[in-house]
């Protein structure tokens, strides 16, 4: 029987065996991490926890960092598909602001909770903020290659690049907001609209301007 576009082949024994060690040591570590604070477990700690050496957890990860986030080809995957997949119509700062949201606001009573809890370690953990950051940042070129082929550009376009920087740099906005949302979509309203559509208050610098030239200048006249 011939495989179908979409079917992968069945693991083999070996892979199935594998893949149960590299989540056993992924789980270990958001427990662990969870329970006594990142900065409090070390690499054997965790090899412990999930029964390995720590020479088998570093086959499976490279890094302390790696075993909270151990999916770096499906983020990279997801994102392009944020875009070249978007329904009929949207925009892609559209469609980037709504993969951005998904990826960093848990929504409603049915969230994973695992992802929560996932979340709320990297928000309180400066080293895996970084080690997150340094991930979607990584993806940058390929996004901006991916949005100017949606929109007829050049792959060097600089607009697509800045768009692809900047919506990947909102990701990390509103971890000291008490409103994560609203400070990612206040970039994303920037990135959408522009400047003068984010509310900046430029007209009311501009009357304040206005007003205290013709205050400068009464006095001026008053003066002589």
């Amino acid at each position: 029987m011939t495989e179908t576009a979409g079917e992968r082949p069945p693991l083999g024994r070996r892979e199935r065996k594998k893949a149960a060690t590299r989540q056993a040591l992924a789980d270990a570590a958001l427990r662990l991490f969870a329970e006594h604070g990142y900065d409090q477990v070390g690499i054997r700690d965790i090899a412990d926890a999930a029964d390995v050496s720590t020479t088998t957890l570093f086959k499976h990860f490279p890094s302390k960092e790696a075993l909270v986030f151990d999916e770096g080809d499906e983020l990279k995957a997801a994102l392009l598909a944020a875009v070249r997949e978007r329904p009929a119509g949207q925009s892609v700062p559209r469609a980037l602001r709504d993969h951005v949201l998904r990826s960093r606001i848990p929504k409603g009573e049915h969230a994973d909770p695992r992802f929560t809890q996932l979340l709320e370690l990297v928000d309180a953990t400066p080293a895996l903020r970084a080690y997150s950051r340094r991930m979607w940042m990584q993806h940058e070129i390929e996004l901006a290659a991916a949005i100017a082929d949606e929109i007829g550009a050049p792959a060097d376009d600089p607009i697509c690049r800045a768009l692809a920087h900047f919506a990947l740099t909102a990701r990390d906005l509103g971890h000291d907001s008490p409103d994560p949302e609203a400070a990612v979509n206040r970039a994303f309203d920037l990135l959408e609209h522009g400047w003068s559509a984010a509310g900046d208050g430029t007209s009311a610098e501009n009357t304040a301007n206005a007003e205290n030239t013709g205050n400068a200048g009464n006095a001026h006249r008053a003066e002589s």
